[in-house]
């Protein structure tokens, strides 16, 4: 099936054919970096990662671009309130962004252009605009006229008298409409030297939404494939970047716009102005959301939502997922214990289902048929519109699969050791799939918590074993007294005897 991507220009799924046949240019807005980035600043870039993954794998070339926006009022008004300069704000913030996109697996961003970097692509795009009458000069201000964009808002969809946000009068001149944008802002006395850029127009800085035309078509042209963002930025942002783009260049912007859903913070309800929400927020840093919790496990919160869908994000879906993600982990540890090798140290690609069938038997040809129809519905959900939440219920669907086989088989007794292969090859069946997510690429902190908590749960469970014979033992031997203590101990420390007539059970009590 060709892969298919809900378009929200069109706002409908559309077949992907790119602009250029095996080539795909895609451009995702990055963040403003003036305050610490928080989880909701990942999730587009662990989502577009993804989608680059599976584009490659079905054969595209692609180029991603995601801009840094380091010339803004933000980052103006934040450096002063620490008492450092701008240049060296956006430096450090965006540094710790990288590590932590880094960390979340977010490896193939091509390029990451600034803005602070691209001033002459932007005065150039202007300057085309005043050219065509679609811009004008107002006190050292330069503004966009809406009205010369024929269909402005055709992507929100929004009514010309609904556009008021993301706008403002400037003190310097007047507009011609309430709704024209800012391409170009004159310099205030009180403003810092480094962000004063010379112009036609005098000192001053750009505007948000010309940033990301001038650099989306520096890197990819136009039109390109794909533009991707939060769902928050359909309005004013992209509907302003294609008013501008298409006006001055007189074609299409991008061919497919992608935006996925906004991160819900699973909190008690509070108040922006709640003291409160500040500590909250603080602890939703990527930073020190990466000290609290594997980057593995955050990653595979975020894909298992599908990209449009609201992300809920708290303790009680972290739990969750967790668990969830464990299952994986002892598939993993079960297969390096039955071979004593590294399942990790393995290279995914290479798994081929054809080496299941080294032995003819039925119980392999049964794996065989349940791991391609398994992939097969897996691919189904990544073409239909990246849809990972679907893959990832697919893997959940593999693990019983694989996990049966070896029970079946008796690989972990020692039993049928020339099937060890087979089983190898049906978990790195699993791992390749999954790393089209960036999942199980590398052993994560996650792994090791998992691969220790199983190690110490086998310890308890042989200790409970001995004990519950000891005390068989005791039993038989008519040490009445001794049995009763084994039992009354071990309820001390939570544990549970059950006699039953297959044999004694132990359970951890309520």
């Amino acid at each position: 099936m060709a892969i298919r991507i809900y378009n929200t220009l069109t706002q409908k799924k559309e077949p992907f054919e790119p602009v250029e046949p095996g080539q795909v240019g895609m451009y995702v807005c990055g963040p403003t970096v003036y305050k610490p980035s928080h989880i909701g600043h990942a999730v587009g870039p662990i989502i577009f990662d993804t989608v680059k993954r599976w584009l490659e794998h079905r054969g595209y070339r692609v180029k991603w671009v995601v801009n840094i926006t380091d010339v803004d009022d933000k980052l103006i008004v934040e450096a002063k309130a620490q008492n450092t300069t701008v240049s060296e704000l956006a430096d450090r913030i965006t540094k710790s962004y990288l590590e932590a996109l880094a960390a979340l697996g977010v490896t193939r961003i091509d390029a990451m252009p600034k803005a602070s970097e691209n001033i002459a692509e932007i005065i150039d795009i202007c300057q085309k605009l005043i050219a065509k009458n679609a811009a004008y000069v107002s006190g050292g201000d330069v503004y966009f006229d809406i009205t010369a964009a024929h269909d402005y808002l055709k992507l929100s969809h929004r009514q010309i008298d609904e556009q008021h946000a993301g706008t403002r009068q400037l003190a310097s001149g007047d507009k011609r409409n309430s709704g024209d944008f800012a391409l170009w802002k004159a310099a205030k006395p009180d403003e810092p030297a480094e962000v004063q850029f010379d112009s036609p127009w005098g000192k001053g800085r750009p505007g948000w939404h010309i940033e990301c035309s001038a650099m989306s078509a520096k890197y990819l042209g136009q039109p390109f494939d794909i533009h991707g963002g939060g769902e928050d930025l359909i309005f004013p942002h992209h509907d302003n970047e294609i008013a501008q783009s298409e006006t001055c260049f007189e074609k299409p912007f991008a061919k497919y716009w992608m935006h996925n859903g906004l991160t819900r913070f699973n909190t008690k309800k509070v108040s922006k102005s709640d003291p409160e929400m500040a500590r909250i927020m603080e602890q939703l840093v990527l930073g020190n959301l990466l000290k609290k919790y594997p980057a593995e496990l955050l990653r595979f919160v975020i894909l298992s939502t599908h990209y449009r869908r609201p992300i809920e994000f708290g303790e009680e879906e972290i739990t969750a997922k967790r668990k969830g993600l464990d299952s994986f982990y002892r598939l993993l540890e079960r297969i390096e214990r039955i071979t004593g090798n590294d399942p990790y140290a393995a290279d995914p690609s290479s798994a081929n289902l054809q080496e299941l069938k080294q032995t003819a038997s039925p119980a392999i040809d049964a794996l065989q048929k349940s791991l391609a129809d398994y992939e097969a519905r897996f691919e189904e959900a990544m073409d239909d519109d990246f849809n990972t939440g679907a893959a990832i219920g697919v893997l959940f669907e593999m693990l019983p699969i694989i996990n049966r086989f070896m029970d079946e088989q008796q690989l972990e007794a020692g039993q049928h050791a020339k099937l060890k292969p087979v089983a190898v090859a049906a978990v790195q069946h699993l791992r390749r799939l999954a790393g089209y997510l960036g999942l199980f690429e590398k052993r994560s902190a996650s792994a090791k918590a998992a691969n220790e908590a199983n190690a110490s749960d086998a310890l308890v469970d042989s200790l409970m074993n001995l004990l519950i014979n000891v005390r068989a033992e005791a039993r038989k031997a008519k040490q009445y007294a001794l049995g009763d203590l084994v039992r009354d101990e071990l309820g001390k420390l939570g544990m549970t005897l059950e006699d039953r007539p297959g044999g004694t059970e132990w359970r951890k009590a309520d």
